[in-house]
C-alpha cells in the first residue's frame, strides 16, 4: 500500500467507526474485507445474505465472525433491497457491495420508492496512488455513467470535489479532460468542459478550481503545460481527472493500474457518491488493500457529509 492510502486509513481509524451494510458477502474475499475493515475501526460491519452460505466460507477460510450480525437474505436482489433498508431506517451509514452484480445493488440503490436516492446523480471516483507520488489522483467517472450529459458532468464534479475535501486534501484543481485543450464544436467534450468551467465561475459547482479543456499530459505534466504555453492553476498539477465518458474513463484507471513494471503500477480505491450513504463498490479482483482504503474513503466521506 502506497504512502497516500496508507495515510488516509490512519486519518479514518482515528474516527468512530460507523456501521456498515455488506451486501451478499457470499466469497471469501467480500468476508475478509468486512472483517479486516472492522479490526481497524473504519466500519462495523453488517452482513446480509444467506446466513448457512455466508457462515460455512468464513468456517473453511478460518474467520472469526464473533460479534458482527448477520441478517438472512436468500438472494441477491433480497440482500440488496435489505442492504438499502438498514440505511434508509439509520441503522448503517455506508454500504459495501460484497460478491452480487453491481446491477442489482444499484437498482436498489436507485429505487424511487425505497432507495436511497437524493438530489444528487449516482456517480463514482477513483482515488489513484503510486510510488512516489506527490498527491493521490482521482479519476471521475470510470465506473456508473456511460455517456453522461452535461448536467450529469456537473454532478459528476460536484460529488468529486466534495469528496476530496471529506478526505481532508483541501481545494482540489479539477481538469476536465478531452483530446485537445482548444475548444473544437467537432469535439463535444471540448465544449462540456468550457460549460462546466463557466458553471464554476458563477456557482453552480462550488469548492473546487476548474480548468478545461485540458488534454491528459497538460493536466498532470508542468513539462507538457509549459510546451503549449498554459499557466493556470490547474494545469500541470490537476488532483482531479473528469473524464469524457466511462470508456476514456476506465481505460485510463486501467492504464494506471496495469501499464509498465509491476513496481510502478498505481494501487486504486473506489466510491460511489451521491447516494444518501457511500456505497464501497470494489470488484471482485479488488485486492484487501484496495477494499480497505475504500472504506477508509467511504468512512470520512460519511462523516464529512453530517
Amino acid at each position: 500500500m502506497y504512502t497516500h492510502h496508507q495515510k488516509l486509513i490512519e486519518r479514518a481509524k482515528a474516527e468512530t467507526a460507523p456501521f456498515c451494510a455488506v451486501c451478499y458477502p457470499c466469497e471469501a474475499t467480500a468476508i475478509e474485507a468486512a472483517i479486516e475493515a472492522n479490526k481497524l475501526d473504519l466500519l462495523r460491519p453488517i452482513l446480509v445474505g444467506p446466513e448457512e452460505e455466508i457462515r460455512t466460507i468464513a468456517q473453511k477460510n478460518n474467520f472469526s465472525l464473533e460479534n458482527i450480525e448477520i441478517i438472512n437474505a436468500p438472494s441477491e436482489a433480497k440482500a440488496a433491497a435489505a442492504s438499502v433498508q438498514l440505511v434508509r431506517e439509520g441503522k448503517a451509514q455506508l454500504l459495501m457491495k460484497g460478491s452480487l452484480h453491481t446491477d442489482i445493488l444499484l437498482k436498489a440503490v436507485v429505487n424511487k420508492e425505497f432507495g436511497l436516492r437524493t438530489g444528487k446523480r449516482i456517480t463514482h471516483a477513483f482515488l489513484m496512488d503510486g510510488p512516489e507520488w506527490q498527491n493521490p489522483l482521482m479519476i471521475t467517472d470510470a465506473a456508473i455513467n456511460i455517456f453522461p450529459d452535461l448536467i450529469t458532468k456537473m454532478h459528476i464534479v460536484q460529488n468529486a470535489i466534495d469528496l476530496h475535501h471529506a478526505l481532508g486534501y483541501g481545494v482540489p484543481r479539477v481538469a476536465i479532460l478531452s483530446a485537445v485543450e482548444m475548444i473544437n464544436p467537432d469535439i463535444p467534450s471540448t465544449l462540456d468542459a468550457a460549460a462546466l468551467c463557466k458553471m464554476a465561475d458563477r456557482g453552480q459547482i462550488k469548492n473546487g478550481i476548474l480548468d478545461g479543456p485540458l488534454a491528459l499530459d497538460n493536466a498532470i505534466s508542468l513539462e507538457a503545460a509549459k510546451m503549449k504555453k498554459l499557466d493556470t492553476p490547474v494545469t500541470g498539477k490537476a488532483q482531479i481527472l473528469v473524464v469524457p465518458n466511462l470508456e476514456a474513463g476506465n481505460i485510463l484507471f486501467k492504464s494506471q493500474s496495469f501499464t509498465g513494471p509491476a513496481t510502478h503500477h498505481a494501487d486504486s480505491a473506489g466510491l460511489v457518491l451521491g447516494a444518501k450513504a457511500p456505497i464501497i463498490l470494489t470488484s471482485r479482483a479488488s485486492s484487501l488493500d484496495s477494499r480497505l482504503v475504500s472504506c477508509a474513503m467511504a468512512k470520512l466521506s460519511s462523516l464529512h457529509s453530517k
